[in-house]
C-alpha cells in the first residue's frame, strides 16, 4: 500500500521544493489534496505567519469547489502541527475539512511536537498513513531535523573527486569535474540549507557568488560566511560576495583579534563581521556554532575548499558529507585530494559516511551520508 502512495507523496515534495530556502525559519512543507487517484489541490508553506502546506491546499481545494468523500486523501511531506503559533494548528483545519485519511512523510522531529498531529488525528477517527518517502521527505529540511533531534546546528561538507580522489589538476584547474545534472543538485542542497561557508582559498581562487539558481526560481543568496583568519579576502578590487546585492547577507568569519581591522570595510560594503578566539581551531569551531545557534542559522552547507574541510574533519565539527564522483581520473600524485593532515594507520583509523544513502545525476555519483569519526585519532 505504501508504494501506492509514493507518486502523490512526489507530488508533494515537488510543491515543498516551492519553500524551501524561502520560508525559514519554518520548515518548508508540501501538500496535496487527492480525489480518486488525481490531484485536485496543491500548497506549500507560505511566509513565516502565513498559511502552512495544508491549510493552503485545503483552500485550493475549497476555491475548486470540492468536498470530501470517501476517496479524498490529504498527502503532506510532514506531520501536520497541532499547536497554536501564528497561525492556527494544521490539525483543526483538516478536522474541519472532513477529510477522513492523511498520508504523511516524516513526523514531526521536534521532541515537544513528535507525533501529537498525528494523535489528534486518529484520535477523531482521520486514517493515518506514515512514512512515505520518509527520508526523501526529511531531506527538505534537513538542518531543521537534525537541531531537533541533537540540539545542534548541522555542519556539512560538500566535495567533488576524480575516481582517484582529486579534486583538481596539480596547476589548480577544478572546472568542472562534475557534470551539470550533479552541480543542479548542489544548488538543490544550497537551497536547503539557510548558509553556504567558503574558505579564503576558494574565494581567492573562484571568486564564487555563493548564491542559489535553479530552473523556475529567481536567484537568491542564502547567508554566505566567509572563513578568513588572516582577513586574506580583502584585497582590491573586492571579492563578490562582499559586494554584489546580497552583501547583507555575508559574514566574514575571522580571528578575534583581527576583526577590528574588517569593521571599517565592512561598514563600508555592508556585510558582517564576527571575530571568534581559535578561528580555524576547535575552540573557534565550536564558538561558531554557538554563534549561529543564537543567530538562528540552523544549518551550515560548506563548499571548501580542502583546508576548511580538513581544519573542520580534525576537529570533528563536521556532522555530514556530500561527495560527488565523476567517471574521470587524473593519476597525478601531486594533484590535491579533498581533505589532508592525517596519517591513519590502519583502516580502523578512517572517516567513515555512516548508512551512506546513494544517487545518480548524468555519469556522476553522490554518496551522502552522516560522519562517523574513528575511535582512535589519525592526525599527524
Amino acid at each position: 500500500m505504501k508504494d501506492f502512495y509514493e507518486p502523490w507523496m512526489r507530488a508533494a515534495i515537488t510543491e515543498a521544493c516551492h519553500a524551501t530556502g524561502r520560508v525559514y525559519p519554518n520548515p518548508a512543507v508540501g501538500a496535496v489534496i487527492v480525489q480518486g487517484e488525481t490531484v485536485v489541490a496543491r500548497g506549500h508553506t507560505q511566509a513565516p505567519g502565513c498559511a502552512h502546506a495544508e491549510v493552503e491546499a485545503i483552500r485550493h481545494w475549497r476555491a475548486a469547489g470540492l468536498n470530501a468523500d470517501a476517496a479524498t486523501t490529504l498527502v503532506v511531506t510532514m506531520e501536520p502541527c497541532s499547536t497554536f503559533g501564528r497561525t492556527p494548528p494544521c490539525t483543526q483545519a483538516i478536522l474541519e475539512s472532513g477529510i477522513k485519511r492523511v498520508v504523511v512523510g516524516t513526523v514531526d522531529p521536534n521532541p515537544k511536537h513528535r507525533g501529537r498531529g498525528i494523535e489528534i488525528l486518529r484520535a477523531a477517527g482521520v486514517e493515518i498513513t506514515c512514512g512515505i518517502l520518509e527520508k526523501e521527505c526529511a531531506d527538505l529540511n534537513m538542518p531543521f531535523h537534525f537541531n531537533a533531534e541533537s540540539g545542534k546546528v548541522l555542519i556539512a561538507g560538500k566535495i567533488a573527486t576524480t575516481l582517484d580522489g582529486k579534486i583538481a589538476t596539480s596547476t589548480g584547474h577544478s572546472r568542472w569535474i562534475t557534470g551539470e545534472e550533479a552541480r543542479l543538485d548542489v544548488m538543490r542542497w544550497r537551497d536547503t540549507f539557510p548558509a553556504i561557508a567558503a574558505g579564503a582559498g576558494t574565494i581567492l581562487a573562484d571568486n564564487p557568488k555563493l548564491t542559489v539558481r535553479l530552473p523556475g526560481k529567481e536567484e537568491r543568496s542564502p547567508i554566505r560566511i566567509i572563513f578568513d583568519r588572516r582577513l586574506l579576502t580583502l584585497i582590491q578590487p573586492l571579492p563578490t560576495v562582499y559586494t554584489d546585492q546580497w552583501r547583507s547577507q555575508t559574514i566574514l568569519v575571522t580571528e578575534l583579534e583581527h576583526a577590528h581591522k574588517a569593521e571599517k570595510t565592512a561598514q563600508q560594503h555592508g556585510f558582517k563581521v564576527w571575530g571568534l578566539r581559535g578561528c580555524g581551531r576547535a575552540q573557534g569551531f565550536k564558538e561558531f556554532r554557538e554563534r549561529c545557534a543564537s543567530e538562528g542559522i540552523l544549518g551550515v552547507y560548506v563548499e571548501g575548499g580542502r583546508n576548511l574541510l580538513s581544519k573542520l574533519l580534525r576537529c570533528r565539527e563536521l556532522d555530514y558529507l556530500f561527495a560527488y564522483r565523476a567517471p574521470i581520473w587524473l593519476g597525478d600524485e601531486a594533484a590535491p585530494g579533498p581533505f589532508s593532515g592525517f596519517m591513519p594507520e590502519s583502516l580502523e583509523q578512517a572517516f567513515r559516511i555512516e548508512s551512506p544513502r546513494t544517487a545518480t545525476f548524468g555519469p556522476d555519483q553522490l554518496m551522502h551520508g552522516p560522519i562517523k569519526y574513528p575511535l582512535i585519532d589519525s592526525q599527524s
